[in-house]
């Protein structure tokens, strides 16, 4: 059984380590893990690795955020993965930093790359890890908000965070979203620390 696993993000060196390149670093993090090394594909880094008997399409789009759409298209039917096994994980501002939530549908919440996921496949029903990065922003200020780099008391946070996603993502692959949501979602908060 194969998965596309969609990290959102931007690439370039001064994108590295903002909040809106979360899922890059979520999906970073799991290659770590298994010792995958990504390469430059159509669209997109990719890397495969294998768990559980299923095969895991790792995407981290180079089309910029707003373009993710067409590097999660052209993956997902060069690979004929069904959509119902694609997993996107991306930065939600929505949600204080230290949260994670998986959905199995939803809006694009104001996120252009979700925006152009949905109008790419049409729908917006496929799965989704949204990381919370807060909303400490005065108003106007969301673009440079998601584009500036964590603070240093979020920076000591998240290598558990991302830890956290992984498991979530592994999880989704081996039992699917319902009753990964059941689990990952109620994470207790002292387990899952909030800022």
């Amino acid at each position: 059984m194969k998965y596309l696993i969609a990290g959102l993000g931007n690439v370039g060196a001064e994108y590295v380590d903002t909040r809106h390149n979360v899922g890059f670093m979520v999906l970073n993090r799991l290659m770590e893990d298994f010792g995958a090394t990504p390469e430059l594909g159509r669209n997109a880094y990719t890397a495969k690795v294998k768990h559980k008997g299923r095969q895991l399409h790792l995407v981290l789009p180079t089309t910029y955020m707003n373009l993710s759409g067409k590097a999660v298209r052209y993956h997902l039917n060069d690979n004929k993965i069904p959509l119902e096994n694609l997993l996107v994980v991306t930065d939600d501002l929505a949600l204080p930093f230290g949260t994670c939530r998986m959905r199995a549908k939803g809006s694009d919440g104001g996120h252009n790359g979700l925006k152009d996921i949905n109008q790419m496949l049409g729908t917006t029903k496929y799965a989704r890890l949204r990381f919370g990065v807060g909303n400490d922003f005065h108003k106007g200020g969301q673009v440079d908000y998601v584009l500036s780099p964590f603070t240093d008391e979020e920076f000591e946070a998240l290598p558990a965070m991302l830890d956290y996603c992984v498991k979530g993502i592994l999880s989704f692959t081996s039992i699917g979203i319902n009753r990964t949501m059941t689990s990952f979602n109620k994470k207790k908060k002292e387990e899952n620390p909030e800022k």
